[in-house]
């Protein structure tokens, strides 16, 4: 066998093209790796990018702007959101690790597909997590309680499926739930800003999150697993468009909250330009996308990663001027 060929046995069906998992990482942590879904690294950026959002909102509401221990948190946030979402991806392919059995998309993950044993997926989620909380006991008091907190969404939302149209929604509380803490890593509390911001995460998250359950409408419909895309069908652009109006009034309602009367045009341009951005791209991928196609839905699953970074971006440029 080729050195080619031993780095895509046990390869999974939605992985990314020559992965580092797949060419380059050890055999032997190969199915660890493919657990965490470190071959497939957009659900690390979902998860981070809203850390990101309010990491920079916090900075620019405060009138003593950026400080030196942002860079950790903005680092810490990405070492942490690897993590979790590494953790979180084990939990929920071992409480759904029979029914990912019986769906075309996912039967090649490593619980059904027998590349690693239930046991050693629990040790597995143990190291990722403690991992974590190293990282997290490093921010303020509060930041550490939010983050604490976050496990509760993050155990319940593998099972919403199996009772709500609406898992979509479990998956916003949990992925947005960085918006609060690293809101809260800088300014030591909560504010409006960052619960705005944080609802509009999660119509964010309900947004990219239909598009992706529509790559598995067929199967789910088949065991009865529910989702928004089923829930929703042929008026789930509709929708689409809805969370997109939502999730941009909603930010630039933060935004407008956390920059104040005094600020300048150009820092209020900035802002509003990156918030605009945002929704623009979304608006040009509903007219791109076929949701009954799962090339299609997944090439615009990912570039959501794309679109998430415009906000930061313009909140920074926003906090310079």
């Amino acid at each position: 066998m080729t050195n080619r060929d031993s780095s895509q046995k046990g390869r999974v069906a939605d992985s990314v093209e020559r992965n580092w998992v797949d060419e380059w990482a050890p055999a032997a942590i190969r199915p660890l790796l493919r657990l965490s879904r470190a071959d497939r690294p957009i659900g690390t950026w979902l998860l981070l990018l809203p850390c990101w959002w309010g990491l920079s909102l916090a900075g620019l509401a405060d009138t003593g702007g950026f400080r030196p221990e942002d860079i950790w948190i903005a680092f810490g946030c990405a070492l942490g959101a690897f993590l979790m979402r590494g953790a979180g991806c084990t939990w929920n392919d071992l409480s759904d690790r029979d029914i990912d059995a019986m769906v075309e998309r996912t039967k090649s993950r490593p619980l059904p597909s027998g590349q690693i044993s239930a046991s050693a997926a629990y040790v597995w989620m143990a190291a990722q997590m403690l991992a974590a909380f190293l990282i997290l006991v490093s921010f303020n008091e509060t930041a550490i309680y939010l983050g604490i907190v976050s496990l509760v969404p993050v155990a319940v939302y593998p099972f919403a499926k199996r009772f709500t149209w609406w898992p979509q929604i479990f998956l916003g509380i949990a992925f947005n739930w960085g918006a609060l803490l690293a809101w809260a890593a800088h300014s030591g509390s909560l504010g409006l800003p960052a619960i705005l911001l944080y609802l509009s995460g999660i119509a964010w998250t309900l947004y990219y999150d239909t598009i992706y359950a529509h790559q598995d409408k067929e199967d789910d419909a088949m065991i009865g697993v529910k989702s928004t895309a089923l829930l929703f069908g042929d008026d789930s652009r509709k929708w689409l468009f809805a969370f997109i109006g939502a999730s941009c009034a909603l930010m630039a309602g933060a935004f407008l909250a956390a920059i104040g009367s005094g600020a300048s045009l150009t820092a209020w341009f900035s802002g509003i330009a990156g918030i605009s951005l945002y929704g623009a791209f979304m608006v040009r991928q509903i007219g791109d996308i076929d949701l009954d196609s799962s090339q299609s839905c997944l090439k615009h699953f990912r570039d959501n990663r794309n679109v998430g970074l415009l906000p930061p971006i313009g909140f920074l440029v926003a906090s310079t001027v």
